[in-house]
């Protein structure tokens, strides 16, 4: 537990005091956000509000985790690392994303090919080294076998170990791709995608104990999660989770800066991350849930819009809908983040529901 608490502290503290010196660094280079003109009229006071902020939290949640592990002394871990890797390359492709609009000073970044491309890279590399890390063993940070709050009998290796990594390896980037662009898609009002976000990291704070307290290894209960390295995955969630709350402050209504895709591609890449390495990977389409709601609004929309030529929704994300229907940015981000929070707690429920009736090994 001391492992995690510090993590949460130092990562808090980053988040918090890092945030406001990077926003006058922004402001000095003139690194400002560009809005779009087909957006919500009352979006175009937010043009020039510094962006990229997503830099602070990958920052503060890799020296929440180091300095976690520097002040107890213990190692470091295979499916931290992982995690950590998937969160700071998405980032990277979020911020060429980021740089491209402010160097070019418009609305449009990276192609959209572009920017699935850097997404599937770091989502392969990401896939493969959890299947096969250096020194892990029997234990590997990742199972090819789908599961829901654990393991499900339905392995991809069914096809023979070439195949079924090359199953696993599509599997886990659409997990990548699709939560780290849910995240991206809901960032779009101040705070909305932030607030969301920190939620689900502490979602996984407590499963990755509760995994770490009814693990295989030390229990022989059959009740128990085969995951390898569940209490180092909760001291990345907590890290996470506290670099959240810092950044918050400041991008809360009104926003002082934003993430940009720089921090909406790294959050949801730790979160589908934390997801295959907890051995949860549907399980997070309901702690996500709002994320899954916004991006299948834009999946209507488009559909709706080239079938039929009528739009469902005034617009697409869900959040500009309500938008344009009068409701203020803080009401619509208030009731997103209470929706949010209803998600996370259905999973949390199942999840400890599944565990009293009786999991199996």
């Amino acid at each position: 537990m001391k492992l995690v608490l510090i993590a949460a502290v130092v990562g808090l503290i980053v988040g918090l005091l890092g945030t406001p010196a990077f926003i006058r660094f922004l402001v000095r280079r003139g690194y400002g956000q560009f809005i779009r003109d087909d957006g919500p009229t009352s979006h175009h006071t937010k043009r020039g509000t510094p962006t990229m902020g997503g830099a602070v939290i990958i920052l503060a949640t890799v020296l929440g985790y180091f300095a976690a592990h520097a002040a107890t002394m213990t190692r470091l871990t295979a499916s931290a690392l992982l995690v950590l890797f998937l969160m700071g390359g998405l980032g990277l492709v979020g911020f060429a994303d980021d740089f491209t609009k402010i160097s070019r000073q418009r609305s449009l970044g990276l192609t959209s090919k572009q920017k699935l491309l850097g997404q599937a890279i770091v989502a392969i590399i990401f896939a493969t080294l959890a299947l096969h890390f250096p020194g892990a063993g029997d234990r590997t940070p990742a199972s090819t076998a789908i599961s829901f709050v654990r393991d499900l009998p339905i392995d991809l290796f069914f096809a023979g170990p070439l195949i079924g990594t090359a199953l696993f390896v599509i599997w886990a980037n659409l997990m990548v791709s699709g939560m780290s662009n849910g995240v991206n898609l809901t960032d779009g009002l101040d705070g909305l995608a932030t607030g969301a976000s920190t939620m689900v990291f502490a979602a996984y704070v407590l499963i990755g104990i509760w995994e770490n307290n009814q693990n295989c290894a030390s229990t022989l209960s059959l009740k128990c999660y085969d995951v390898r390295d569940p209490l180092d995955l909760a001291v990345v969630a907590a890290a996470a989770m506290g670099a959240c709350f810092g950044f918050l402050w400041w991008n809360a209504s009104p926003a002082k800066i934003f993430m940009g895709d720089t921090g909406s591609l790294a959050l949801g890449g730790a979160l589908a991350g934390l997801a295959i390495t907890t051995r949860t990977q549907l399980l997070v389409v309901i702690l996500g849930g709002l994320f899954v709601v916004i991006t299948m609004s834009v999946v209507i929309q488009v559909a709706s819009f080239k079938s039929t030529g009528k739009r469902v929704f005034r617009m697409a994300p869900l959040q500009h809908h309500f938008e344009l229907l009068g409701w203020q940015e803080v009401t619509i981000v208030i009731r997103f983040w209470i929706i949010a929070g209803l998600f996370v707690a259905l999973g949390l429920g199942i999840f400890y529901a599944e565990w009293v009736v009786g999991g199996i090994k």
